[in-house]
């Protein structure tokens, strides 16, 4: 990327954020506009967080850190803190990988 377009994104990016503060009391949107709005912002989510755990570079990243993802989600459903649901995460696909599963 050449200088002038990462400075007008990062110019791009600071104006969307700069909008939302100063135009959230002028625009009134319906509960069902609102939740209409959530929608994008978690399937892009979610599309990040599977691309992350599938993917490292252009290769398959393996079976350890798939399982390491599950079980980080299984503990988030549980609820539990934050901190545990990564070391959780960590320790199984730590342990996964030293037993050789790639």
């Amino acid at each position: 990327m050449t200088l002038t377009a990462i400075l007008l994104l990062a110019a791009g990016t600071y104006a969307f954020r700069l909008a939302g503060p100063l135009l959230g009391d002028r625009i009134e949107l319906s509960e069902e506009r609102q939740e209409w709005l959530r929608l994008p912002a978690i399937a892009l989510l979610a599309a990040l967080v599977a691309t992350a755990t599938l993917y490292s570079a252009a290769e398959f990243a393996g079976w350890a850190r798939v399982i390491g993802v599950a079980v980080a989600a299984l503990a988030a459903w549980r609820r539990a803190p934050f901190v545990v649901v990564v070391m959780a995460a960590a320790a199984v696909t730590a342990l996964l990988r030293l037993a050789g599963v790639p």
